[in-house]
Parts: C-alpha cells; structure tokens; sequence
C-alpha cells in the first residue's frame, strides 16, 4: 500500500485535471488566459502612457530656472516613473502576478457607475482648456479646483473655494517664478 501523495498526482502517477475558473474553458482559451489577462492590457496602457509623456517633453524647449530645473524636469521624472511602474508591473503579470479583487467595505461592485459625475468632471476639464488663455491660469485652475472638489464631494463650499484659489496662485507662482513656466496670466495679465 503506497502512502498518500502531496503533489496532487493519483497514486498511478496521472495529475488531476485543473480546477478554477478556468478549468472550463475550451483548450486554446487556456493558453490565452495564461498570458493575455486585464492586468496586463493596464501594464501596457501604463508604460506606453510613460513613453509618451517622455517623447512629448523632449519637444519643450525653454531655459532651466535658477536651481537649474527647466520645464522637463518634472515631465521626465513622471514619464521615467511612469515606464519603470509599467515595465516591473508588465513583469510581473508575464510571471503570473493578479490584481487583488476589491475588498473595500466603502465600494459596492455590483453598483451601477455615476456617469453623472464622470460627466461633469470631464466638462469641468474641457471648460478649464477652453477658457484658459482667455482667464489665465490663476483664474482657470481656481476654477477648475473648486468645481472638481465640488462634484466629487466637498463638504464646505466656502472653504473649498478658499483652498482652490490658493491653490491656483500658489501653482502659478511655483511654475512661474520656481521653474520659469510660461503660464498665461489673462485677465491678471498687469496684476501678477
């Protein structure tokens, strides 16, 4: 009589056919989910979002600020971030990594998907490129700040509208003054 095995083999050596969400899949499917899963499509949207945040710097021409940072600095280090994240991510997919499900308490995944707000967040976003040579970035961004924490939540709108316009010129200033940016000044123009 031959001990038990743990390998999962039948005694006579033969390996028992796989289980999971897979186990029904027709034979061709289960060489295709081995490499081609969700994750990996996101890997390669992330390092392709990366090289092209780096080809679209190396466009930008402009003189480097008095600490000797220009205007691609802060483009190339999200770009490289950007392709170093999607080359270990796309490796570690081809290796056989998942993304975890969702376990969050606060999210339910049955529900349905609030297009309402994903409709003004990107009308908010067309409205800000569209109005912003003509208001200038301080104007603009305060703007695009304070609608974007309102439709996503904010509590207080006074206050939101307080930090979405220190945020605008404290942006502005560190762009302008830190990095020596370009950005437009519209109806600030003389003011700042």
């Amino acid at each position: 009589m031959s001990a038990p095995r743990d390998d999962g083999a039948t005694p006579g050596g033969a390996v028992p056919p796989p289980t999971g969400s897979h186990a029904t899949d027709p034979p061709g499917e289960a060489k295709r989910h081995a490499w081609w899963r969700p994750e990996l499509g996101l890997s390669l949207v992330v390092l392709v979002l990366g090289v092209l945040v780096i080809v679209g710097t190396l466009d930008v021409a402009a003189a480097t600020s008095a600490l000797g940072l220009g205007p691609r600095f802060f483009p190339m280090l999200v770009g490289g971030s950007l392709v170093l994240i999607g080359v270990f991510y796309t490796l570690d997919v081809l290796r056989g990594g998942r993304g975890d499900p969702e376990e969050s308490e606060d999210i339910d995944a049955d529900a349905p998907a609030d297009w309402r707000s994903v409709g003004l967040v990107s009308g908010i976003f067309l409205a800000f490129t569209a109005l912003l040579s003509t208001l200038g970035w301080i104007i603009a961004a305060s703007l695009l700040f304070f609608g974007l924490s309102v439709v996503l939540g904010a509590g207080s709108k006074p206050r939101a509208a307080v930090i979405a316009v220190v945020l605008g010129v404290l942006s502005y200033v560190a762009f302008v003054k830190g990095l020596g940016v370009t950005l437009p000044g519209g109806l600030l123009q003389g003011v700042i």
